[in-house]
């Protein structure tokens, strides 16, 4: 595996430590940013650790908790880390333990590796587009060698297509267009099955075949998607923009996402 990818999956073990020391305080404080959207000193805390691993790299960074850099300068970056130090911050609010972290490789606007770890289980996605090839390993501890992660590293499928449709859903964002593309597989005589999750795990379920069909009719930044579309991607699940009927692409002059629909083939 190249260095790279091992210091990314170093940095979400690190990142993982430091957002549980906040998660199991009884009291930690919640602010609200420009947008609305909340933040806590988990997030601050983990994306202090991350950029620390990853500058290392010589790779730029866009992070959803660091100052935005003008596209003058990023659309000349060929490569770089897009990042969300904790995706699912609600998640982690409500403590339910759905919140992740991720990080992802985009190359030429395309992710080539991504990291998803879920610190509340334990549990850390990974995959190499270029490979195709995706792995869960679940662990003991925050504190392993990435090398340990790999040993255990369990190759992951997406499910095969049947009638029964399983479609992931957000437990926090649950639009009337999603319920309509719901409402439209029933008509086509599916028997559709709501599987509620949060944060970027939505990814990983169609991933791991434990759903068949992710859409997400509202809206998402690059950090909430693209460790989600390298760990889908390099398991031949695709991830279609509903503006272009193609791939996300990354490190757009534009950040926000358009609308995409998760699925191994238009069901």
């Amino acid at each position: 595996m190249k260095k790279e990818y091992k210091i990314a999956i170093e940095a979400s073990l690190k990142a993982g430590q430091a957002i549980m020391n906040v998660y199991e305080n009884e009291d930690f404080n919640v602010e609200l940013k420009g947008d609305k959207s909340p933040l806590t000193q988990a997030d601050k805390d983990a994306n202090d650790i991350i950029n620390s691993f990853l500058i290392s790299t010589g790779i730029p960074i866009i992070s959803e908790e660091n100052k935005q850099i003008n596209y003058g300068i990023r659309k000349d970056w060929d490569i770089c880390w897009i990042v969300d130090p904790v995706d699912g911050t609600k998640e982690f609010i409500k403590r339910n333990g759905e919140f992740t972290v991720n990080i992802a490789l985009v190359s030429n606007c395309k992710p080539v590796f991504g990291v998803i770890y879920v610190p509340a289980t334990k549990i850390i996605y990974f995959a190499d587009v270029e490979k195709k090839k995706a792995y869960k390993s679940a662990l003991d501890s925050h504190n392993v060698d990435v090398e340990i992660v790999l040993d255990l590293a369990k190759a992951i499928h997406p499910k095969d297509v049947s009638n029964n449709v399983q479609v992931v859903g957000s437990r926090s964002h649950m639009s009337k267009e999603t319920l309509s593309f719901i409402e439209s597989l029933q008509l086509k005589g599916k028997e559709v099955e709501i599987v509620s999750k949060g944060s970027s795990l939505k990814f990983c379920l169609v991933a791991e075949g434990n759903a068949d069909v992710y859409p997400r009719f509202a809206p998402t930044m690059e950090w909430d998607t693209a460790a989600g579309q390298a760990i889908c991607n390099a398991v031949g699940i695709d991830v279609i923009s509903k503006e272009t009927n193609n791939s996300l692409l990354y490190n757009k002059e534009n950040l926000l996402n358009p609308w995409f629909l998760v699925s191994k083939n238009d069901k």
